[in-house]
């Protein structure tokens, strides 16, 4: 069994991205770091649940690959107090509880790809 979603295939098979090669591997990565994770079509990109709760979106618009990571579509009380620890160095925090996480190209993308997946990890767990 396979948690990829057939409208995240439609998408992808359409998606115009000077990286997309990098966001099918990165998409890949993120499903396999645990079987609780579930994709959808959020922001006309991949976008990644865990628990019901969206937690990293591909932020599409950009020419590099973007991943936003998040704890949800709206901010949630306890985002003031949210703490998080990137030991990666691969996040750049927007506010307490939201980051993005970019990538030049797969290259990139492969070269980080275990340090992507502990920290996706230990995010879809905080």
């Amino acid at each position: 069994m396979t948690n990829r979603n057939d409208k995240v295939d439609q998408l992808m098979e359409r998606l115009d991205h000077p990286h997309k090669d990098a966001v099918e591997h990165l998409r890949a990565v993120i499903l396999a770091v645990d079987p609780g994770i579930t994709e959808q079509v959020k922001w006309n990109a991949p976008s990644f649940r865990y628990g019901g709760d969206d937690r990293v979106t591909f932020q599409l618009k950009s020419q590099d690959v973007q991943l936003v990571f998040h704890r949800g579509a709206a901010v949630r009380e306890d985002a003031e107090t949210f703490a998080f620890t990137d030991d990666t160095g691969l996040m750049q925090w927007r506010t307490n509880d939201r980051a993005v996480v970019a990538f030049k190209d797969l290259a990139e993308a492969e070269a980080n790809e275990q340090a992507f997946s502990g920290l996706v990890r230990r995010w879809i767990e905080a």
